[in-house]
């Protein structure tokens, strides 16, 4: 038999010339973009012409051939335009349990925590799904109800809890678990249409809350993950509530990671998705749009932000839910980043002890963080006495979490009191971090 040949990867081909790169330049870039997801590439322009001439990389690689190439034209790119067989499942449903059965798969977890973040994430807009429910399970023998709705609705609280106290690397095996076990096929199940768009937002809460999850676990490109399919199903059940909270998500984690643009992008966005929005969820929204606006020094949308959010919270109920909850902590704590934006070290540090201070005590996830940052940024202004003071309190509650987030605190800890050691309190500090150090690895 002849030799089977292959069709030139004209996609590709002019992919290249609108970003302006020769083979040299996209084996560089990939190189350098797959390296952030732990990949560890040798292409050279070699591997680019082979993939021009027709062939094709395995699918991991051909996502970060497309995440380069976004990052180069400030666009997302579409699987297509590269021409090298990179798609990712539409329907939400299936995109959700192939999700959860990875995260599941503990021998797969570290690679999706490697996953990569993309900085020009095409996200999907509220509207965009063809049928708000799928009616295509209609028959099946397996049915569901507002008992199953409330099972999701139920299961999300316990595990919000369970993160809040415990930490995401417990939390977050749980959640994926229950997605693909339970949610799943009730998604996939018969029921009136009431009864599936409830589950569908059920799922969609759940879902959203999987991706902080990981996002609090560092697994950048596994949260954004999760908050794509929680948009996608909040989108097919009509829940603007749950889609404008995701996009609130993802703007926390752009803002995170630096990208502040693209933050205050989506945090205007979750804004304008949410017209109707009762006033807790309106200062959950206004606070991370004031984040956003301070990432890019725009000063007086900042402030007039903040002052929206204190103004919204002032009105709001007792109430405060799992998912999506915000309360006079995280007022201080978006006022601290705002004030740290611009500039005001001291006042971003009395923010964050307002913040630790007014924080409910089941919250310990969220209090280690808050206790890492404002250690650091005390160490940053040069009060090291308050830092360890801090710090001591850090460790009360990083002792018993397990959270990546907080191990990323220890870590400054450990490496910020090193030039210190000669203040006895530093030291005597420095001496517990080692104690705690050797429980956490026993």
């Amino acid at each position: 038999m002849g030799r089977r040949t292959r069709t030139p990867n004209a996609a590709l081909a002019a992919l290249m010339r609108e970003a302006d790169w020769g083979n040299d330049q996209l084996a560089r870039a990939v190189r350098r973009t797959g390296a952030e997801a732990g990949l560890r590439l040798t292409y050279d322009k070699t591997t680019v012409s082979h993939w021009l001439a027709g062939s094709r990389p395995r699918a991991e690689v051909a996502g970060v051939v497309r995440e380069a190439f976004a990052r180069r034209l400030g666009r997302p790119v579409a699987a297509e335009e590269t021409g090298l067989g990179d798609h990712e499942a539409t329907d939400p449903v299936s995109g959700l349990v192939a999700l959860g059965r990875a995260d599941m798969d503990p021998s797969r977890r570290s690679v999706l925590a490697a996953g990569l973040y993309s900085a020009a994430l095409a996200v999907p807009g509220f509207g965009e799904a063809a049928e708000r429910i799928d009616r295509a399970a209609a028959g099946r023998t397996v049915r569901i109800g507002d008992g199953e709705v409330a099972t999701v609705r139920t299961m999300t609280d316990r595990l919000a809890g369970i993160l809040d106290e415990l930490g995401a690397a417990h939390a977050r095996p749980m959640m994926a678990s229950f997605l693909v076990n339970s949610v799943g096929p009730w998604l996939q199940a018969a029921g009136s249409d009431r009864s599936k768009g409830d589950m569908l937002a059920a799922a969609a809460d759940l879902t959203y809350l999987a991706g902080w999850s990981a996002v609090y676990e560092l697994a950048q490109g596994l949260g954004q993950s999760y908050y794509v399919q929680a948009l996608r199903l909040a989108d097919q059940a009509g829940d603007h509530v749950t889609y404008c909270r995701t996009l609130r998500g993802m703007s926390l984690q752009a803002s995170s990671l630096g990208h502040g643009p693209r933050a205050l992008e989506y945090a205007d966005s979750a804004a304008q998705a949410a017209p109707a929005a009762g006033p807790r969820l309106t200062a959950f929204l206004r606070g991370q749009q004031a984040h956003g606006a301070a990432m890019v020094k725009d000063r007086r949308q900042a402030f007039a932000r903040l002052a929206e959010t204190e103004a919204a919270l002032a009105k709001a109920d007792g109430r405060n839910d799992a998912v999506g909850g915000y309360d006079l902590a995280a007022y201080q704590f978006h006022l601290a980043h705002v004030l740290y934006e611009l500039g005001d070290l001291p006042g971003s540090i009395a923010a964050l002890q307002t913040s630790n201070r007014v924080r409910p005590r089941a919250e310990r996830q969220g209090r280690v963080h808050g206790l890492g940052l404002l250690a650091r940024r005390q160490m940053e202004h040069g009060h090291v006495e308050a830092a360890a003071a801090t710090w001591s309190s850090f460790l009360d509650d990083y002792a018993g979490i397990s959270s990546v987030r907080g191990d990323e605190h220890f870590g400054a800890l450990r490496s910020g009191l090193r030039p210190h050691l000669g203040n006895r309190t530093v030291a005597h500090l420095d001496q517990r971090a080692r104690e705690v150090a050797r429980l956490k690895a026993a």
